[in-house]
């Protein structure tokens, strides 16, 4: 095959499909990083929007049990009531800072009868069970809390507990185990409470406003996708010169490459082996 017939051969069929596909699966990468960085910069425009914003009444908040927006993630509520000390929950699973330890859920009953469930932080697990070593009592009677929405979580395949422990903040099991009217739609991370408890668990920690790298690992991706097609080109061209090496044009261009790269600036090691061979006088 001369000149440039051997791209229609069945092998460069195959290198082009491979690049193609290499390409699309780089491409749908990137397509995917991107969505991945827009769903961070959606959380941080939540945090933005609701994290610091002044606190509105539960039931202006969530006018019905079930209600809540994914846009009122972080929004802080108020709620006035009475925990509910015999029913309060241990959430398993939840590290802090690598160190494993639980979540602790306590309802809040309104004076309507109405339940709303309030994480009050995390516990670490004890030292000789697989339980908190002591859990700090919320204040006795009546209670207003500041808590910052969040929507209850799934059930997991696998994941198993008993007794008081449950192993997601799945509302609708909670409100089986209560046997009252409960908000299923969000439950409160607590901010304060007043009057305040002698002691508390941890409180969760302010979100950290971070969208990833999610940009820069997108555009590397479309690179690659790019340098697929680059690669390509180039062995086509190395090939080209290869197959039509008796070709007189052929031989004079590689002649000139030759030389130019003859008169490339050679390093500093190579001069001195020059000098040293006596190959290369000094100036």
């Amino acid at each position: 095959m001369n000149g440039w017939s051997f791209l229609l051969s069945r092998r460069w069929a195959g290198y082009l499909a491979l690049t193609i596909v290499f390409a699309l699966v780089s491409s749908g990468l990137g397509v995917w990083q991107f969505a991945r960085r827009a769903e961070a910069l959606t959380e941080i425009s939540k945090i933005d929007a609701n994290y610091d914003a002044s606190p509105v009444p539960l039931a202006d908040a969530l006018p019905d049990l079930d209600s809540f927006a994914e846009t009122q993630k972080w929004l802080p509520v108020t709620v006035t009531g009475t925990y509910l000390v015999e029913d309060q929950l241990l959430v398993r699973n939840r590290p802090l800072n690598i160190n494993p330890g639980f979540e602790v859920l306590t309802p809040l009953r309104q004076d309507d009868g109405t339940v709303f469930v309030v994480n009050r932080g995390w516990l670490p697990t004890g030292q000789n069970q697989d339980a908190p070593d002591a859990v700090p009592e919320p204040p006795t009677g009546q209670v207003t809390v500041v808590a910052r929405l969040k929507a209850g979580e799934p059930t997991l395949a696998g994941r198993t507990a008993s007794g008081d422990q449950i192993a997601t903040i799945n509302l609708d099991d909670v409100a089986e185990r209560l046997d009252a009217p409960t908000y299923t739609g969000a439950y409160g991370l607590l901010d304060t409470e007043d009057p305040p408890a002698a002691d508390r668990p941890t409180a969760v920690v302010r979100p950290i406003r971070d969208e990833g790298p999610h940009l820069s690992y997108a555009l590397q991706w479309f690179v690659f996708a790019l340098l697929g097609f680059l690669g390509l080109g180039w062995a086509a061209r190395q090939e080209f010169r290869t197959v039509n090496i008796d070709d007189p044009a052929e031989r004079e261009r590689a002649k000139t490459r030759a030389r130019r790269e003859a008169a490339k600036p050679r390093g500093d090691g190579e001069i001195e082996d020059a000098l040293l061979d006596g190959t290369h006088s000094p100036l």
